[in-house]
């Protein structure tokens, strides 16, 4: 049985269709966010939450320190959610190039955005191990609520219950208003895949030109190991307050198909289900397991 409406009450604030985490997001600074005016030189990652976030913080950063890793300001402060309290006015004042992330849909951001000013990435990832890994990650963020168990938290990701709300409508609303928008669409399973083109392909959209040496170093710098390693990126150094380091971590695993570890086969031919009807006039195709990824390698070394 699902919990009363007024368990949920306790986390979020339902605004505007969307759900703002209590005491992360201010509704009345969110709405001003549709204002706010919008440079060329700014960039705007966006993502469902557990798709791929800090590790566009950190190709970001290193992009525009061109591989520099020498900076021991801490990557959520220098590619910022643009939608937590006080962010707002921060970006208002901040210099250019302004970097930002967020999970907010289409309708909550920028209205220039659709004037072809800044420029927008998006990164998508797998659904399955979106939810495996959101799952996760409620047991040690201490802004969510706890999950029950597997079952009931697949039961609320399914219904769009969560944080970013249903995972098919935030990916197909950004995907509509491409034609309106500088936008790069890439997936999680590309980044791993191939770092180093994804990270060209990147550069390119943002108009950064990188020596092979910079790349190299970007690159390095932003692989899962590495990151894991560095103290500016890896979000170890984030408040208990918001994150229980004690009860998980992070950076967990960085991979694809972990969904197989948890989903049962009922599960699997449930989300198969609604995947189908919510997807079936999408475009953008996704990696289900690590082990796709090497047959496209070996089936490309054969072309």
């Amino acid at each position: 049985m699902d919990p009363p409406a007024e368990a949920e009450d306790h986390y979020f604030v339902s605004h505007k269709g969307f759900n703002l985490i209590r005491g992360t997001h201010d509704p009345s600074e969110v709405d001003g966010i549709r204002d706010y005016e919008v440079r060329d030189s700014d960039v705007f990652v966006v993502t469902y939450p557990k798709s791929g976030t800090i590790w566009m913080q950190q190709i970001l950063r290193l992009i525009e320190a061109k591989g520099d890793i020498t900076s021991e300001e801490l990557n959520f402060d220098q590619v910022p959610w643009i939608e937590l309290i006080g962010k707002g006015k921060e970006f208002v004042a901040a210099p250019s190039p302004r970097l930002r992330v967020t999970h907010l849909p289409y309708h909550l951001m920028p209205r220039a955005l659709s004037q072809k000013k800044g420029k927008v990435i998006y990164v998508a990832r797998n659904p399955k191990d979106v939810l495996v890994s959101y799952f996760h990650f409620h047991k040690f963020a201490t802004m969510l609520e706890t999950p029950k168990d597997f079952n009931h938290f697949f039961e609320k990701f399914i219904r769009g219950d969560v944080y970013g709300n249903s995972w098919f409508e935030h990916m197909k609303t950004w995907y509509a208003h491409t034609d309106h928008m500088q936008i790069l669409f890439i997936t999680y399973e590309e980044l791993i895949q191939d770092l180093r083109a994804s990270v060209e392909r990147i550069a390119s959209f943002l108009g950064k030109n990188l020596t092979d040496a910079q790349l190299a170093d970007v690159v390095k710098h932003s692989t899962f190991k590495n990151m894991r390693l560095i103290p500016q990126a890896n979000y170890e150094m984030v408040s208990d307050d918001l994150l229980n380091h004690h009860n998980g971590t992070f950076m967990r695993k960085g991979t694809i198909g972990d969904w197989k570890n948890h989903f049962t086969i009922a599960q699997n031919e449930i989300f198969d289900q609604v995947f189908q009807k919510e997807m079936k006039d999408f475009p953008v195709s996704f990696v289900w397991d690590i082990r796709d990824i090497v047959q496209i390698a070996n089936d490309q070394s054969k072309t």
